[in-house]
């Protein structure tokens, strides 16, 4: 993000966003990747939509046993209040953070996706 000063721009970090890893579908990231291409944005803003609809919900069905056995390690960065919220529920519900995240996808609401630019936003 950037932030002006003085009438100049000045690049910053924003620190509303934490680095997190963790391990994901394979197949849902291919998914995300062209679903992310076609809508001008990136995989980490699907994943929030998604995951701030589970969270509106406060509800999840899920059922261990269809577990993706083709998970990779996967690295972005979150809305850090988002995903404290996210932890909480996943540890109230007996899941794992992955879990979750995984689950969210079908929750993703393009409609309300931050697009691509937004991390050069001036502020």
């Amino acid at each position: 993000m950037w932030e002006l000063v003085n009438g100049k721009l000045i690049q910053k970090t924003d620190e509303s966003r934490v680095k997190f890893r963790t391990n994901i579908s394979k197949t849902i990231l291919n998914q995300l990747e062209t679903l992310s291409a076609d809508h001008d944005t990136h995989i980490n803003y699907l994943l929030e939509s998604g995951l701030q609809e589970v969270m509106k919900q406060d509800f999840i069905s899920y059922d261990k046993k269809t577990r993706p056995k083709d998970r990779v390690q996967y690295k972005t960065t979150y809305d850090k209040v988002l995903l404290e919220k996210v932890k909480e529920f996943a540890n109230n519900h007996g899941l794992f953070i992955n879990d979750v995240i995984e689950y969210s996808v079908r929750f993703i609401n393009l409609e309300k996706i931050k697009n691509s630019s937004y991390k050069n936003r001036v502020e």
